[in-house]
C-alpha cells in the first residue's frame, strides 16, 4: 500500500501525518512548523483545503 506525508496547506512544510489511498475527508492536520491546524479533505492522495 502506498503512503505519503502531507504538506501543510498554509506554509508548505512536510508534516508528520501520513495518508493512504483510502484516506478521504475531514482530516485535522497540525503543522509543527507554523503551529496551525487545518481541516483538509484528501482526494486522489492530494490535499484539498476544507473551508470548515
Amino acid at each position: 500500500m502506498t503512503e505519503k506525508f502531507i504538506l501543510c496547506p498554509i506554509c508548505g512544510e512536510k508534516t508528520r501525518t501520513k495518508i493512504r489511498p483510502d484516506t478521504e475527508k475531514n482530516l485535522i492536520l497540525f503543522c509543527q512548523k507554523c503551529k496551525r491546524e487545518s481541516v483538509v479533505d484528501i482526494k486522489d492522495m492530494e490535499v484539498v483545503k476544507n473551508n470548515v
